[in-house]
């Protein structure tokens, strides 16, 4: 690759933005569909190519970003209101996953969402039905996180098709 061909380097750095977006969305601590739309974003401002392709790819990335982000929350949440499964439990999941990202890497969050649902449906509804509640939840996380890579893979398949048509 020639250092002058700025296209081609606009190109490279949006391709790792699109694909850290994509693996982001696994990760936590990373905003896996705004990295992999700001991708498109850089290669719409500044790539090469025709105009009315990067534009027409950035609207459809934006489309697709939009779409997500909302499945990916009313989706998981209609799941969870039809199994009952309190906003309380998810928030308190949510803490104890914060927490136990910090103290086992990586798992830790896993580990600390479970026991944190687990533990206050335990209260709530007790024993014999606060495992399949947590499952419940679990599922509708896992739900989430799947709606949100499918839209980040979107994004980078629409992108791969407007680099190769500008």
């Amino acid at each position: 690759m020639d250092l002058s061909d700025t296209g081609g380097l606009v190109a490279l750095l949006a391709g790792l933005l699109i694909a850290t977006g994509v693996i982001g969305v696994m990760l936590p601590v990373l905003p896996g569909l705004l990295l992999a739309w700001s991708g498109v974003l850089l290669w719409t401002l500044l790539g090469d190519g025709s105009a009315g392709v990067r534009w027409g790819v950035l609207a459809a990335a934006t489309v697709i970003a939009g779409a997500g982000l909302v499945i990916k929350f009313l989706w998981p949440g209609k799941r969870l209101k039809n199994t009952g499964v309190p906003t309380s439990a998810l928030m308190a999941g949510g803490v104890l996953g914060l927490i136990g990202f910090f103290v086992v890497p990586v798992i830790g969050l896993v580990l600390g969402f479970l026991l944190g649902v687990w533990l206050v449906e335990l209260n709530r509804v007790g024993q014999q039905r606060a495992w399949p509640s947590t499952r419940a939840a679990f599922a509708a996380v896992g739900l989430s996180l799947l709606v949100e890579f499918a839209a980040a893979l979107a994004i980078a398949v629409v992108w791969v098709f407007g680099l190769i048509v500008a």
